[in-house]
């Protein structure tokens, strides 16, 4: 982004719900994103993100999509993805074993990001992820 712009720019890509999409949504993410230094964990919370829609909701089943948004200011990139929905209830950070295998990724983007919202959209559930450029320290998530 231009360092002298001042409005937000935001971006959409709606992808069909296949694994194989997630690689996709990581680099549209990194395209968008080049040069900044927050592109490497924006790609790595979308990445995780897109990959729950497609594992966990009607996004991964026949005909199901997820959608993208990416909006870019000079103080606050913001990721959403939103599912399908189906899955019965709305995603939630679950404190999982060191073991485990699946179950830790919210989590994760809530560990990493400034502050994660869930909330409802179209039959579905849409995930906002956003990163503070500046000092701020991440790990806050509202739900």
């Amino acid at each position: 982004m231009h360092e002298y712009t001042s409005k937000p720019r935001v971006w959409g890509l709606t992808c069909p719900g296949f694994p194989e999409e997630v690689s996709r949504a990581r680099r549209w993410t990194r395209d968008i994103l080049r040069g900044s230094p927050l592109a490497e964990v924006a790609e790595l919370i979308v990445s995780e993100l897109s990959a729950n829609a497609i594992l966990h909701t009607a996004t991964g089943r026949d005909s199901g999509s997820f959608h993208l948004a990416l909006a870019v200011s000079p103080r606050i990139v913001a990721l959403s993805v939103t599912d399908d929905g189906g899955a019965g209830t709305a995603p939630k950070v679950e404190h999982q074993d060191q073991e485990a295998e699946h179950g830790r990724g919210l989590g994760m983007v809530s560990a990493i990001a400034h502050r994660v919202v869930v909330h409802d959209s179209d039959g579905g559930h849409t995930v906002t992820a956003e990163l503070f450029a500046g000092p701020h320290t991440g790990g806050h998530s509202c739900c």
